[in-house]
């Protein structure tokens, strides 16, 4: 009876260790494992056994990385956290991308503030045309922790999260004739440059760098994929293409009606300057 007693304190010890050590999504996967990278080497330094990478960027140079296998399905999730100090002009990103030159792409960019808030703005290209930008205003600090970001791609839609709420919907409606991203893509993050652009004219106080932006969570949640013919990544065994995520649930539904309300800066379906007419897809990706 004690033999047996020890033995269920000993699991109970074990488990308390494995739910805290994995608490909050992280995961010991080493950042070489499916990871490498691709410019800036000497701005990159891994941290934590390789679980953690910081990325800086100064005037001569920032860095990026990307996956070493192609997907064509899944959810890519990553966590970071953002630059801090006076980080105008500074783009931080973490996005899909199709190495062609008609190329899909699903973009987080965060934009370099001078404090709160920060801004995120999220794009989608399809078949090289991209426009469809959105620009959300982060309801935190997201250079004060680590915060999760995170993009499912099945056959139903693309959605983007940041702790686990909906802040945008892309639908597939292909049925009725418009275009969804479909290409082999790889998971990219990276740290640059983009005074001007990302600034709205500003320029960046080169007095701050370098700046910092740091990545965790490293394992991948994807169907891969070694030609261009995605079918073979929509199959229900992954549970990313499961029938509880072809749309948004309830609760879902409710936290991305709030905070497009309360949060979204930009639409691109409501910039009538650059698009007289409703592109087709902004109504049927509403809920």
């Amino acid at each position: 009876m004690k033999l047996s007693t020890n033995l269920c304190l000993l699991c109970l010890f074990v488990f308390l260790i494995f739910t805290s050590t994995n608490a909050g999504g992280l995961d010991n996967t080493s950042f070489y494992q499916d990871y490498y990278v691709t410019w800036g080497s000497d701005h990159l330094l891994l941290l934590n056994q390789e679980t953690e990478i910081q990325l800086s960027l100064d005037q001569n140079s920032g860095a990026g990385f990307e996956s070493k296998l192609h997907y064509g399905s899944g959810s890519f999730h990553m966590r970071i956290k953002l630059p801090d100090k006076n980080s105008i002009g500074v783009v931080t990103a973490f996005y899909l991308y199709s190495r062609s030159t008609d190329r899909d792409e699903l973009d987080f960019e965060f934009l370099g503030s001078n404090g709160p808030p920060y801004t995120l703005q999220t794009n989608v290209y399809v078949n090289g045309q991209g426009g469809r930008e959105q620009r959300t205003q982060l309801w935190f600090d997201p250079t004060n922790d680590f915060h999760s970001y995170k993009i499912l791609w099945n056959q139903h839609q693309t959605v983007f999260y940041v702790d686990d709420i909906p802040i945008r919907v892309f639908k597939n409606n292909t049925k009725i004739g418009l275009s969804y991203p479909s290409q082999p893509m790889q998971v990219e993050g990276s740290l640059w440059n983009g005074e001007g652009w990302a600034s709205d004219g500003r320029k960046t106080d080169w007095s701050q760098a370098p700046f910092k932006a740091y990545f965790q969570r490293f394992n991948v949640d994807g169907c891969v994929l070694q030609t261009f013919n995605t079918t073979q990544c929509y199959s229900s065994t992954f549970w990313w293409n499961s029938e509880k995520l072809q749309t948004l649930d309830e609760q879902e539904q409710r936290d991305y009606e709030r905070v497009t309300k309360q949060y979204m800066s930009y639409d691109y379906c409501s910039d009538r300057s650059r698009y007289p007419q409703t592109p087709p897809e902004c109504q049927s990706n509403q809920y």
